[in-house]
């Protein structure tokens, strides 16, 4: 199988690919920074640049499109702007491409859509803009539910395609870091669709597997520091050091290493310090040293951009899975 990214950051959905047997083949990203990082780790992965002057015409087709549109304007801790800001709106673009791309192939390619957001996409303008998120992959009306509130979990079947969504906390997967994020899958085949088989395992079976167990284990080394000595978050009104339970980590965000109190910070040795940018690769699951060769403060923003990568990892693993299943 083969795997495009679109928004690809530092490369996390790459990652994730080369850890399932995929074949990345393509990335979109305009940021210097993060574009340089791929390159490093990716050399053969072909570079779009902005996914506004993209040509499904001239792009390679791909079995996998995956594609973390920019958060900002849904984020609780943003504007709430919605889909109509000018940043997370772009997710519109990037469905625009895939079903370009799948005019381009026939219906063919890519067979899978996966789509990576923050928890306020639930509730964003009322949660008229998850329903959009869904209408617009799946090309139908789906009405909000009776209560108004989405619901952490779910699936829709629609004429194009079966979609599920499911939250998963970085926490439960390997890394102690609070980390909740959307993980959504499209499975456009005309038969045999298996979006929610993706991401809803029997009971007893997800994150049971062999390989998921190892790749849980990979993303915990070296991170069992964070987890033994105290951690505090500063991220709050005046300045006020409060602990946190359990040695989880607060979630790492973009604004780590802009100034102020952005980044967490911990107690050893009776003195505090925030958190290395080892231990922040580490927190998100990657090695020490994936984003070395740029500055702290590009490097900090980079990593609250990205993935935890063990729930990315189990995402396409899943995919890989269902999809042989199905052959």
């Amino acid at each position: 199988m083969t795997l495009g990214s679109l928004f690809d950051g530092i490369g996390g959905w790459l990652l994730a690919a080369r850890h399932a047997g995929v074949t990345p083949v393509w990335a979109s990203e305009i940021e210097p920074f993060p574009c340089s990082v791929t390159a490093r780790h990716f050399p053969d992965v072909k570079p779009l640049g902005d996914i506004t002057k993209i040509d499904p015409n001239e792009i390679e087709p791909v079995d996998i499109v995956c594609a973390g549109s920019p958060c900002q304007d849904l984020s609780i801790a943003g504007k709430r702007k919605g889909l109509c800001g000018e940043r997370s709106g772009l997710f519109r673009t990037a469905v625009e491409l895939v079903r370009r791309m799948r005019m381009c192939t026939g219906g063919k390619s890519p067979r899978f859509f996966v789509w990576e957001n923050v928890p306020g996409a639930f509730s964003s303008n009322k949660g008229a803009d998850f329903r959009s998120v869904l209408e617009e992959i799946g090309a139908c009306e789906i009405p909000t539910p009776q209560h108004g509130k989405w619901a952490n979990a779910g699936m829709v079947e629609c004429d194009e395609c079966q979609i599920a969504w499911r939250v998963l906390d970085a926490q439960y997967w390997g890394v102690p870091q609070r980390r909740r994020r959307i993980f959504l899958v499209a499975d456009f085949a005309a038969s045999g669709r298996c979006a929610g088989e993706i991401l809803f395992e029997p009971e007893g079976v997800c994150g049971d597997s062999a390989t998921g167990a190892r790749a849980r284990e990979r993303a915990a080394r070296g991170t069992e520091d964070c987890a033994r000595i105290a951690v505090y978050d500063m991220t709050h009104a005046d300045e006020v050091m409060r602990p946190v339970k359990d040695g989880i980590v607060p979630t790492l965000n973009a604004r780590m290493g802009t100034g102020g109190n952005q980044v967490p910070v911990v107690l050893t040795e009776g003195k505090v310090r925030r958190l290395t940018l080892t231990e922040c690769e580490r927190l998100q699951g990657i090695e020490g040293g994936y984003t070395e060769g740029g500055s702290d403060t590009a490097r900090y923003k980079a990593l609250g951009n990205g993935m935890a990568q063990p729930c990315a990892d189990y995402v396409i693993r899943r995919i890989v899975e269902c999809a042989e299943e199905v052959r």
